[in-house]
């Protein structure tokens, strides 16, 4: 793979200045939430995806790279992984997870993205 899991890929589609807050997502099978948080910056780009109901809402992490394109008039981001993969995601605690670079990891290798380290803003790499 040459596009880094933290980035989002260049079939990803216009991306810039918009906030993608809200937006349905939708997996490779069909609709699984709404995006509660997401990030642009260079190398630590995600959505915070909230594939819950209410009161038993469930959040999880999806690396940018899982982004294979965004359509800003639908309002929706369409991302090649299979709602299964996402529910069956590893627990994600957005106060712990953000910043761990384990975590992160284990994502990588979750969704066959082959666990490639987290490059953090600062641009080092993390493992």
């Amino acid at each position: 793979m040459t596009e880094h899991v933290w980035s989002y890929g260049s079939t990803s589609g216009p991306l810039a200045w918009a906030d993608l807050t809200g937006f349905k997502v939708e997996a490779s099978d069909g609709h699984i939430g709404k995006v509660d948080k997401h990030s642009y910056e260079v190398g630590d780009a995600y959505l915070v995806v909230d594939i819950g109901v209410w009161i038993f809402g469930k959040e999880v992490l999806l690396p940018a790279s899982t982004v294979a394109r965004i359509d800003l008039e639908e309002e929706k981001v369409h991302v090649n992984i299979t709602k299964d993969q996402i529910k069956n995601a590893p627990e994600f605690h957005r106060d712990i997870h953000l910043e761990d670079p384990g975590y992160r990891g284990e994502l990588g290798t979750h969704y066959g993205l082959g666990g490639l380290p987290w490059e953090g803003p600062s641009g080092s790499h993390r493992a």
